[in-house]
């Protein structure tokens, strides 16, 4: 259920590492909560940034932070879908060097950080996704994961949100209980080889499974980051849901994905989208 992680850039954390080697220092631990869903979310793209030049990478390092921002190629081939990654990375810029310059001097010595590796994650003619699963940290134990999927609609130059796929009450309920069951199996499957005491093991279970409960709650919001799992024959053979760390469990769980097949979500899906599912 854990989000595999060959998908962060390679460059990226060698650029992060070599930028950091020696000058972090262990941090004292510290409370940190996620940020706020709206933070960095996606912002629709305006007809000024989708004129703008095309995406480049951003390399930045001073004394105070360190910012990596790295974009696929096949972003600059729609630049509606180029403003829409555009739009989230200069957000999550903006936060950072906001908090940079808030910071007091000599508060701490390892600089603050922004790491943003953009990865493709399929393309084809009539569905482009892309992802990123990067950090901010502004001190503390770690930094807040910051985790976004865009699916592209290039025939219709648009995306692809979760509240078009499943436009009722029903199918969302629907959806919720399937990924509830799966997150919940994953829950007792982890609790089960951390081998607990009796009497902690029931509250991890009780807190963990409350946060499973309040992150999938039957609203398209709790799902509205996904990608598709493409079949052999060009047509989405399920889909995959992501879910931060927080989200549905604990930081330490990580991000947490859950896979639905298309036969189970059909019913459910608008019927203008069904020819994107394999069966539809």
């Amino acid at each position: 259920m854990r989000m595999n992680s060959t998908r962060v850039s390679f460059a990226m954390a060698m650029f992060v590492a070599a930028a950091l080697a020696g000058c972090r220092r262990e941090q004292p631990a510290q409370p940190s909560a996620p940020a706020p869903a709206s933070s960095t979310a996606p912002a629709p793209a305006t007809q000024a940034a989708t004129a703008a030049t095309p995406l480049q990478d951003v390399t930045e390092h001073t004394a105070d932070y360190v910012i990596g921002i790295s974009y696929p190629p096949i972003a600059n081939e729609y630049p509606a879908l180029a403003a829409e990654l555009r739009a989230y990375a200069d957000n999550a810029r903006r936060e950072l060097l906001e908090a940079a310059k808030g910071r007091e001097k000599g508060e701490g010595s390892a600089p603050y950080e922004l790491v943003l590796p953009f990865t493709e994650l399929h393309v084809s003619p009539t569905l482009v996704a892309v992802g990123v699963d990067g950090s901010s940290y502004t001190g503390g134990a770690h930094g807040a994961p910051l985790i976004a999927r865009w699916v592209w609609l290039p025939k219709q130059n648009r995306l692809l949100r979760a509240s078009d796929l499943v436009a009722d009450a029903k199918g969302w309920a629907a959806i919720s209980a399937l990924v509830r069951e799966q997150l919940h199996t994953a829950l007792s499957q982890r609790i089960d080889a951390d081998a607990l005491p009796a009497a902690e093991r029931v509250e991890v279970l009780k807190s963990a499974s409350r946060m499973i409960e309040d992150g999938t709650e039957p609203d398209p919001e709790h799902f509205s980051q996904f990608e598709p799992i493409v079949g052999g024959d060009g047509r989405i053979r399920a889909l995959r849901f992501v879910f931060a760390p927080y989200q549905v469990g604990p930081y330490s769980d990580g991000t947490q994905t859950v896979e639905v097949p298309s036969a189970l979500l059909l019913p459910y899906i608008a019927p203008a989208y069904r020819s994107l599912f394999e069966g539809g």
